[in-house]
């Protein structure tokens, strides 16, 4: 669980270098805009979308305590326990013109199975944002997850908006990285 002391520690910036790149690119009525933010923990990402004039959020994540925190914030209209990788996202498809993951990406945590289903909950113009870590122990997932969206964009189900390394992610914890740790932001627009 990342609560507000441990997103301080590590000078956690993910939360809102995407909600800032969302922002950025997204050009509809943010007013109306629907978001289904994944793995939303405490509601980092959502709080960071609410600044920047986004009101309608959905939040799903796997952890009951969690959620309870997060409904504590007021953003969520609505708030659903599904343990990603196991259940499927249980939210009517094409629904959402944001779909948001942020900090779930990574070795050990959501399989890579669920990009297909963030991509499946997006409105056809809709956007898909995708974080994950760059750290020594994450390669070899951060690789299969851009082998999966290089698919999906193959495929034609969506084209690439954005991608954006960023060298000082979060302050490392491991042994093996010193310093801060690079993450990217992968931005996605999905086919009409």
């Amino acid at each position: 669980m990342l609560l507000s002391q441990d997103v301080a520690l590590l000078d956690y910036r993910a939360p809102l270098l995407a909600a800032e790149c969302v922002s950025s690119f997204f050009t509809g009525d943010r007013e109306k805009a629907t978001v289904l933010d994944v793995a939303c923990g405490t509601g980092l990402v959502s709080a960071h979308l609410k600044k920047m004039g986004f009101h309608h959020f959905v939040g799903v994540d796997g952890c009951l305590a969690m959620l309870e925190l997060a409904k504590k914030t007021g953003l969520y209209q609505q708030l659903k326990q599904c343990l990603l990788g196991h259940d499927e996202i249980s939210v009517e498809a094409e629904t959402y013109d944001i779909v948001i993951i942020v900090g779930a990406l990574s070795i050990g945590q959501v399989p890579l199975t669920v990009i297909r289903e963030l991509w499946d909950a997006t409105k056809p113009g809709g956007y898909v944002c995708m974080t994950t870590r760059g750290n020594a122990d994450n390669r070899e997932y951060k690789a299969e997850l851009e082998k999966m969206i290089k698919a999906l964009e193959e495929e034609q189900k969506w084209s690439r908006v954005t991608v954006v390394e960023v060298e000082e992610w979060e302050r490392a914890i491991s042994e093996q990285d010193s310093g801060y740790i690079s993450g990217a932001i992968y931005l996605y627009q999905k086919s009409f």
